[in-house]
């Protein structure tokens, strides 16, 4: 069974980012986490990270969208 929650250094692997720049989303608010333990360390549910994967895409879409658009813009 996977577990449900994983500490900043397994997102920053999952995502192919170093772990400031995960650090970085959790402060940000882009990516939602909590602190757990007495130490209190960062934690992402599972969830969290697929749903942030899905925004990132719909953003990817729109920006590219966007591109394409301008682009047939200037070439009119």
């Amino acid at each position: 069974m996977a577990p449900r929650f994983v500490p900043l250094s397994d997102v920053a692997e999952m995502l192919s980012i170093s772990a400031t720049q995960a650090y970085a989303l959790v402060r940000s608010g882009e990516l939602r986490a909590i602190k757990v333990g007495g130490r209190g360390q960062w934690r992402v549910e599972d969830t969290e990270i697929e749903s942030y994967i899905q925004r990132r895409y719909e953003a990817t879409a729109r920006m590219v969208e966007e591109e394409r658009a301008n682009a047939q813009t200037t070439e009119a």
